[in-house]
């Protein structure tokens, strides 16, 4: 929120400056993110009057002007900006006035010839004089500016503006008068809030008003007032406020409401009277009903919409926008305001859910005083009246929740301060912080009765107050004090893997850890798994981040396509974090491991010849992961994937329980993802990856080991894994190991088929073994592997 220095010292004057108390804030939990001049630091600029114009006779954009500046004689300007015309008064830069430049440096006005003819200054846009980033012609002044007048002096810009960042919580502080109240308390300096003047009554009409969603709508005030003059202009002064507030002048009944909703915190809206039925209804939206709304934008309702309806339609989303059918026009003669009070955790989020994002909808989520909305409408009339004119009629007040604006009390004791903060804070200092934070305070011998103000939503527990005193008394005047410690040696239990090892395991590998959003576009989660049941965020921070992932590979492959896209051409990126799926009791979260890896396998280098990762690179590091989960029997089964591409896919399984996969990306979803290169990938449940069996002793056996070497001719669809795992079930005792090591196919092999060179180990631990031993296992094992998987000798 931006708030003008000297709009601020009207409501608490402390001695101090905009800086300090811009520190103050900020220890207080009202970040200040900067202070900024409301204009840059020009010199010699006055309110000029364009008496005269005339077209230059060698330019057909220019006009030669004559200038009353407030001296004896005009002065000419030639000028340019398309609004130049007689009547106009402008901020006029005399000879030797200096103006500051976009870069931070500055130029002085110097005597030019434009075109041939003389110009004796400079009139001023709003951007040369810094006050705004965009040019829109001359900055026109109101007719009854003084000639000659300094213009820094008209337009009060001895000013500065602070920047302060809210918290969610302190929705008090999002108006002047809230961060005047704040300023009050941290400074001890009393608040003068401005003088509103009820305005004399025309009449005793009132709309009717029906509350219907009771749950969402508490409160809802409302004024009728005829004989608007919509098309008074809006004073200066107001328009400088608002600007500063960086809201954009749009006519007096929008701009007094926007000034009441700055100045006090509470949003409000103004309706084309002549434009209602009936009267209003705030009910829930009707599923697919229409709404136009004030920026053009064509919405379709939902049923858990909130709405201000009159009797045929509906008028604006409560709490967010106004309709456009509805609003405010130059032919409006009468209005009708209103100021509600809705229940911010029924606002809360639906904007988003428009695409929208408002000041009303920014204040309505955080919750606004529920005290507000008469004195907001009280204000408004007042300086609608005072601008527009017009006839008021009656406030039309209707409250749906009786205890609205009451609170529930806290009690208080000495020893919680003690035990929060770990000093003692005198009582009475107590006292004047929450007596100054506007608290109902009832002092007891050792302990407090207290009524939080109905405008901090954030108090409801005796915490909050101790919270509410700390700020007030100072963080930074509570000493720092080391608490107690006993030393805790946390046990590391032998059967678990740390993700840590892993980590560098992959890091070892080349690979970057990478953290992505566990929130991804609804198309990506489409096209890695089609067939899962996608969980939707019910507050979705934008379509882009709406959907809650079911598989990393939803972050990495992004990110890999993003680095691709910047040359990087050798990508290997890494994630640990949880994935989202539905389960038959509701939606469960698994820890995963991912991994993506592209490019050539190693790092450039003159003696290593390039060449590129492959799917045998990834089961690799796949397999080196598997290998920190000692005692598990990992297996990679061919099963095709949607992610993956047909022939390059595998499940990893432990039992009958699914652990991952690894594969390359497919070759349709490489054109998805605008890849032009081969990617191969890899996920991991790490809830199996991160268990593991102790460590066993296992004899080794004194007696030589023996190898043979076999050539199997097989079909192609039989895989290397479905040989092993036949030879590892195979029950054969004395072979110990077994292992492919070549593949061929080619010349001397029949089409559709290939051959595979297998190296066994045997190895007895009670003797040495002799020929006979191993052909009659070589024999059971050729048997045993033709009958499972078709596999003959070569010859």
């Amino acid at each position: 929120m931006k708030v003008s220095e000297m709009w601020l010292r009207e409501w608490v004057n402390p001695n101090i400056d905009a800086a300090e108390i811009g520190s103050q804030l900020t220890m207080a939990g009202v970040e200040l993110d900067g202070i900024e001049p409301v204009a840059s630091d020009f010199t010699k600029v006055v309110i000029g009057e364009i008496l005269s114009t005339e077209k230059h006779p060698d330019a057909d954009k220019l006009r030669i002007c004559q200038v009353a500046c407030g001296e004896a004689e005009p002065v000419q300007i030639v000028c340019g900006a398309p609004n130049a015309r007689t009547g106009l008064k402008a901020p006029l830069a005399m000879i030797g006035a200096k103006l500051g430049t976009s870069d931070g440096g500055s130029f002085k006005i110097k005597k030019s010839k434009l075109r041939g003819e003389l110009s004796f200054g400079m009139l001023c846009s709003a951007k040369e004089l810094g006050m705004e980033d965009a040019i829109d012609g001359l900055l026109e002044l109101a007719s009854d500016a003084t000639v000659g007048m300094d213009i820094r002096e008209y337009l009060m810009l001895e000013d500065v503006v602070l920047e302060l960042d809210a918290t969610p919580n302190r929705a008090d502080c999002l108006s002047i008068a809230g961060i005047a109240r704040e300023t009050g308390v941290l400074t001890q300096t009393e608040v003068t809030e401005p003088v509103i003047t009820a305005v004399a009554q025309a009449s005793d009409e009132q709309f009717p008003i029906e509350i219907i969603a009771t749950d969402k709508c508490e409160r809802f005030v409302s004024r009728v007032i005829r004989n608007v003059n919509v098309k008074a202009q809006t004073p200066l002064w107001m328009v400088e406020r608002l600007r500063r507030a960086d809201i954009r002048s749009l006519g007096p009944i929008v701009d007094v409401t926007n000034y009441v909703m700055i100045e006090l915190g509470s949003p409000m809206h103004g309706f084309d009277f002549d434009k209602l039925v009936g009267g209003i209804k705030v009910r829930n939206g009707v599923e697919g009903e229409p709404l136009t709304l004030l920026d053009g934008r064509e919405v379709k309702l939902r049923e858990d919409t909130l709405v201000v309806a009159d009797h045929e339609k509906a008028l604006a989303l409560a709490g967010i926008m106004g309709g456009l059918d509805s609003s405010v026009t130059d032919e409006t003669q009468n209005i009708m305001l209103e100021c509600a009070y809705f229940v911010p955790e029924k606002i809360m989020g639906k904007s988003r859910t428009y695409g929208l994002h408002t000041d009303a909808s920014h204040r309505f989520e955080r919750g606004v005083s529920p005290d507000l909305q008469e004195k907001a409408i009280q204000r408004a009339t007042q300086l609608i009246v005072e601008i527009c004119g017009g006839d008021v009629a009656a406030v039309n007040d209707v409250i749906s929740n009786p205890e609205l604006l009451s609170r529930d009390s806290i009690t208080l004791k000495a020893s919680d301060i003690v035990r929060h903060l770990g000093i003692e804070v005198d009582a009475a200092r107590v006292t004047d912080i929450l007596t100054r934070i506007g608290c109902d305070v009832s002092v007891g011998s050792d302990s407090w009765t207290v009524v939080p103000p109905v405008f901090r939503f954030d108090i409801s527990i005796e915490v909050d107050l101790v919270e509410e005193i700390a700020r007030v008394y100072g963080y930074d005047k509570i000493p720092s004090r080391l608490r107690p410690m006993t030393p805790v040696i946390a046990r590391k239990l032998e059967t678990e893997v740390n993700d840590d090892v892993l980590r560098q395991l992959l890091v070892d590998e080349g690979y970057r850890e990478a953290v992505t959003y566990s929130f991804v576009p609804s198309e990506i989660e489409l096209m890695l798994n089609p067939a899962h049941e996608q969980i939707r965020l019910a507050n979705p921070i934008s379509e882009e981040l709406a959907i809650m992932r079911s598989t990393l590979w939803s972050g990495l492959l992004p990110a890999l396509a993003k680095n691709l896209n910047r040359q990087q051409s050798r990508v290997r990126l890494f994630e640990v974090g949880l994935n989202f799926v539905n389960g038959e009791s509701g939606m469960k979260q698994r820890k995963q491991l991912a991994g993506v890896i592209t490019g050539t396998r190693n790092t450039e280098h003159w003696d290593v010849k390039p060449d590129n990762v492959d799917f045998f690179d990834a089961k690799g590091h796949v397999e080196q992961l598997l290998a920190q989960a000692s005692g598990s029997k990992y297996h990679f089964v061919a099963v095709a994937h949607p992610a993956l591409h047909p022939g390059q896919s595998a499940q990893i399984t432990d039992g009958e329980n699914v652990v991952g996969w690894v594969g390359a990306l497919h070759p349709r979803l490489e054109k998805k993802f605008g890849i032009s290169q081969s990617v191969f990938m890899f996920e991991l449940d790490l809830g199996y990856v991160a268990k593991k069996s102790l460590a066993a002793y296992e004899k080794v056996s004194r007696f030589p080991s023996i190898r043979r070497d076999l050539a199997l001719i097989v079909d192609q669809a039989v895989t290397a894994s479905a040989i092993e795992n036949c030879l590892n079930a195979s029950g054969i005792d004395i072979l110990q190991s077994s292992r492919v090591f070549d593949v061929y196919e080619g010349a001397g092999v029949e089409d559709g088929q290939k051959s595979l060179a297998l190296g066994l180990i045997f190895q007895d631990f009670s003797r040495t073994l002799e020929d006979g031993d191993i052909n009659s296992s070589v024999d059971e094992i050729v048997q045993l592997l033709e009958k499972q998987t078709g596999a003959v000798l070569r010859q």
